[in-house]
């Protein structure tokens, strides 16, 4: 079964809590914690391998590569940000073939111009409606027969407000997109207004740090949200453990004291499945 088929199947029986995961080793905590899939998110990916905040910074190839990496990590389905699809047409085009190389099981591509920026950030700025749903008609051709799942992200609501927002995820609806996702949202009035006016399937984002963190995944199900991304809740959390142990040691001289918040190196090593590799060691060594 390919990962789309195993997303397809899950989209079927309820919502889907994605974790964000910066880099493969999140990808396995992800995993490893039980999540059924994973979202592989263009925030984390820019600033695991730039240091760099995301504002376009990542070409096509970075991005596929990382989602390769990922992939070949974990065995559940990654949703991963395509961005604007890196260009026109023939770049959407492969942008598609890659990603589905890749091994992914749906990829997000929004509205915005060219350079994007975080939908979080101020200053996002969208391309006509009209011409976003001819970039995802052209993803949506690229794709074999219930291959690679295309959601529709419309990053509108910063730029024009929740009613062109909501239009906006309508009109990819009934352009074909499999999922529709209205980024940018800071409120649960937000939320419950995407919930009551967009149709068909749709994505929401809970970002760490707004209020619409106090909303459960029952709750997002109950409002008729198929797909729930946590992008950041991994990242800001391993980003503040790794400075305080830093602190730490440049305080001290010394780890000692962060060693009683840490994973061992047994538990690491574990993780990252190091007793595969000695079994191939010890029987074809």
């Amino acid at each position: 079964m390919s990962q789309s088929q195993k997303l397809r199947g899950l989209l079927k029986s309820g919502i889907v809590a994605a974790p964000g995961a910066p880099d493969a080793l999140a990808a396995r905590l992800v995993q490893a914690a039980g999540f059924p899939a994973l979202y592989m998110t263009g925030f984390g990916a820019t600033a695991s391998r730039l240091g760099r905040p995301d504002i376009g910074l990542l070409t096509q190839t970075e991005m596929t590569t990382h989602a390769r990496d990922m992939a070949r990590a974990v065995s559940i389905p990654i949703i991963a940000d395509a961005d604007t699809g890196y260009g026109g047409p023939a770049n959407i085009e492969r942008t598609m073939v890659e990603y589905a190389q890749a091994g992914v099981a749906a990829v997000h591509f929004e509205d915005q111009v060219s350079p994007k920026r975080c939908g979080q950030v101020a200053g996002v700025k969208v391309i006509p409606a009209e011409a976003a749903v001819r970039r995802l008609r052209c993803a949506l051709g690229a794709r074999p027969a219930d291959g690679i799942l295309v959601i529709g992200r419309t990053d509108a609501l910063a730029a024009e407000g929740i009613d062109e927002a909501i239009r906006r995820a309508n009109l990819y609806g009934e352009a074909g997109a499999d999922l529709v996702f209205v980024d940018g949202i800071k409120t649960i009035a937000e939320v419950e207004a995407v919930a009551r006016g967009v149709s068909g399937p749709k994505v929401v984002s809970i970002v760490d740090g707004n209020e619409t963190v106090a909303l459960t995944t029952a709750e997002l199900e109950a409002m008729g949200f198929s797909v729930a991304l946590y992008a950041v809740t991994a990242l800001f959390a391993a980003a503040q453990a790794m400075r305080d142990a830093l602190g730490i040691l440049k305080r001290d001289g010394t780890p000692r004291a962060a060693a009683a918040g840490a994973m061992s190196y047994a538990e690491f090593t574990d993780l990252v499945d190091l007793p595969h590799f000695q079994r191939l060691d010890r029987d074809f060594g």
